[in-house]
């Protein structure tokens, strides 16, 4: 389904598709965009903090999960977000919730009450809970679909077959497991650890190939651009790393931000990076150069973020109460940066 141009507003769609691939121009012509479309919108969500937004493979949906124990998700139509429905079920906070790498109507959440729950989209409902071991604060969805590793307080991680909804493996690490993630050819599987490690399995062999000093404190998250050229990690140094993923070295380190790096997002085309933190913005920088390129104003810290996969549209949520009584900052939201200025 092609995406409405009418949704980042007259002649910006045709702007951003030509932007120059030279890092210096792209640069400017993202700057540019950005300068007509720095608008951030926010949508009630939940009744409680949001943890984790993701958007479907296709664009068309953005999920959020929350304290409060649900999931929310949220159709995309022109400049804004539609409720679409709100997902009940489990017994404690939903932490993190990624989608079907290839299938937009399914997704997966992760919760504290030591189960995961895959829902569809079309029919509203959990097509199946899934009982783990332990209180549950992370998950990934292999690239190739077949598979989903959750992570627990206890640093388990357990690999559940996406058919059979089975365990096909679980591994009980003896360092404290911060983040997961698969790359993109699917043949290794990454663990950021609180040594400021980065842990590199084979996979499906699960078998230990390197472990690499990346921060000299807590590792805290990892991202894979989509191109597969780099990945990224965030650090409680507040620095953010950029790998190559072929050589395994480090190339770029992104010091703007000054508390821990807690998410990290590549946008489609692998060129923008968005980290965040404690600080009240979130920093977006050019992939190639490390320079700077837009910063988005938060009025409290956030914890995640997530680059539209086919457009400059960023989601983010934030600590929207930040520990105040202020009945005019409603909690549970969803923001939306890069719209147009006059929508």
């Amino acid at each position: 389904m092609a995406v409405p141009t009418a949704a980042m507003g007259p002649g910006s769609m045709a702007h951003w598709c030509s932007v120059s691939s030279d890092p210096t121009h792209y640069v400017l012509g993202m700057q540019e965009l950005f300068w007509g479309h720095r608008k951030t919108s926010e949508f009630r969500a939940h009744s409680a903090k949001v943890h984790s937004v993701a958007w479907s493979c296709d664009g068309q949906r953005l999920a959020s999960g929350s304290f409060d124990k649900t999931a929310s998700v949220f159709l995309l139509e022109k400049d804004r977000l539609v409720k679409e429905n709100n997902y009940c079920g489990h017994g404690d906070s939903v932490d993190q919730l990624c989608w079907q790498p290839s299938n937009p109507d399914l997704f997966v959440t992760a919760s504290g009450d030591k189960t995961i729950c895959i829902w569809d989209v079309r029919t509203t409902k959990c097509i199946t809970t899934v009982n783990t071991k332990g209180e549950n604060i992370n998950i990934c969805w292999s690239p190739d679909g077949q598979t989903m590793a959750v992570g627990n307080k206890d640093d388990v991680v357990t690999f559940i077959d996406a058919k059979t909804h089975s365990s096909k493996a679980e591994e009980q690490f003896k360092f404290e497991v911060n983040e997961i993630s698969w790359n993109n050819d699917n043949d290794m599987f990454f663990l950021t650890d609180g040594n400021g490690c980065i842990n590199i399995l084979s996979y499906p062999e699960l078998k230990h190939v390197q472990s690499i000093k990346a921060h000299p404190s807590y590792c805290i998250c990892i991202k894979f651009d989509p191109t597969g050229k780099y990945f990224a990690t965030g650090s409680a140094d507040a620095l953010v790393s950029l790998w190559d993923v072929d050589e395994l070295v480090c190339v770029w380190c992104f010091s703007r931000l000054c508390w821990p790096v807690r998410t990290l997002s590549f946008s489609h085309d692998g060129k923008l990076l968005a980290s965040a933190s404690e600080d009240h913005f979130i920093d977006i920088a050019e992939v190639e150069t490390g320079d700077k390129l837009w910063q988005v104003k938060c009025e409290s810290p956030t914890f995640t973020v997530a680059w539209h996969p086919k457009r400059p549209l960023l989601a983010f949520a934030c600590d929207d109460k930040d520990g105040k009584c202020d009945s005019s900052q409603e909690a549970g939201t969803v923001k939306l940066f890069g719209l147009p200025n006059d929508s």
